[in-house]
């Protein structure tokens, strides 16, 4: 069991890492196509994505402990089995059955020569099952059929090859039986798809309700939130760029982030009609609650609304700076301890009402607006 536990453990590993890079460009992906984060479809991508590794993994680990594994082998070691049904035989040889005695069935069954053909079919049985989720379509029978014995067929030349020469010989079998199997597997999942599909909202519900949003017109606060994590980005790239032309000191720094700032969050949306980097990616923008177009009045009060508690934790941050400094009077210091306990404090009260401010919004359904859109008398829209 240690040796299919250790590379699913490796997969999750993989999967954690690269979920970390893929889950905002997917998120992105998902509101632009589908108009709202529909979680069923996140967690079959996701699902999909781990499979793979599992599968990949489970296929090539553990690795030798050498790359020279012609020298772990005998000269005669015969890498590929090109015989058809050859499983057929190493079934009947490792465990007889007596067919008139149904109680040898059972050893057959627990034999190991069963149980690998029956983990080859396991293996790649979700790939048919995924298939079926993305084509809906029972006459694509054929994708699930071509589909699998391409995956096998990957998989086998990566063990006749070694891991693609990293390794002097191959150190496990390219068997044709495995492919019979896995192509078996995904054909069997593909036709047995509709017991586990039936759990998750099909596409066609999924195409429902992303008209239904466009036609409400609503954009939930999760793609407000994520849309102004991309313009925090495009302030971090601005003020980057303009530093390179400027002088590297703390005030310095203030200006320039205050300059990318009034780029991103005012005068884009001025000249875009409401449209930020973020929300020109999401596809809304910001209009006045009164007129249902951008103004240059709620603009401004917008981007002030977004500058002013940053300005603030700016300051603290300077203030703080400053108490710790090496070259402040004695006489001071117990002041200036004093004045940065209650700098921390100020930033962290500061941080927690935005936090927990944010997490209402959130949980709100859409009910609740930010405050920079309440002070602002902005809201979002589709059109």
């Amino acid at each position: 069991m240690s040796s299919y536990v250790f590379p699913v453990q490796a997969a999750f590993a993989v999967f954690v890492i690269a979920s970390m890079f893929l889950l905002i460009p997917w998120l992105i992906y998902g509101y632009r196509k589908d108009s709202f984060f529909s979680w069923s479809r996140f967690f079959v991508s996701f699902s999909f994505i781990f499979y793979i590794l599992a599968a990949y993994c489970l296929v090539i680990l553990p690795l030798p402990t050498t790359r020279d594994t012609c020298a772990q082998q005998a000269a005669d070691t015969i890498y590929y089995n090109l015989v058809p049904f050859t499983f057929v035989k190493d079934i009947m040889k490792e465990t007889p059955v007596v067919w008139s005695q149904p109680s040898t069935y059972l050893g057959m069954i627990q034999g190991r020569a069963f149980l690998q053909v029956m983990f080859n079919i396991l293996l790649i049985m979700p790939l048919g099952v995924y298939i079926r989720y993305f084509f809906q379509k029972r006459s694509c029978w054929t994708y699930a059929l071509f589909g699998g014995f391409g995956l096998s067929l990957f998989f086998e030349l990566t063990q006749l090859t070694g891991l693609y020469g990293y390794y002097a010989c191959p150190y496990r079998l390219f068997d044709v039986d495995d492919l019979l199997a896995n192509t078996s597997g995904a054909v069997i999942g593909f036709f047995a798809a509709p017991i586990l599909l039936a759990l998750f909202p099909s596409r066609a519900s999924i195409q429902a309700k992303s008209e239904q949003m466009k036609e409400h017109n609503r954009v939930y606060p999760v793609p407000q939130l994520l849309a102004l994590m991309i313009d925090g980005i495009a302030v971090v790239f601005i003020s980057n760029v303009i530093s390179i032309f400027t002088a590297s000191d703390a005030i310095q720094t203030i200006l320039n982030i205050s300059i990318a700032m009034v780029i991103v969050l005012f005068f884009i949306p001025w000249v875009r009609t409401g449209t930020t980097a973020g929300s020109a990616i999401l596809r809304f923008r910001y209009v006045d609650r009164q007129t249902g177009s951008p103004t240059t009045e709620s603009m401004f009060k917008r981007f002030i609304a977004l500058y002013v508690p940053w300005l603030l934790l700016t300051i603290i941050e300077l203030v703080n700076d400053y108490a710790f400094s090496n070259n402040q009077d004695a006489i001071l210091q117990p002041y200036l301890v004093w004045l940065s306990v209650g700098m921390f404090i100020l930033s962290m009260l500061i941080y927690a009402i935005l936090f927990i401010h944010v997490l209402i919004v959130l949980f709100s359904g859409g009910r609740r607006s930010f405050y920079f859109d309440e002070v602002s008398h902005t809201h979002t829209s589709r059109k």
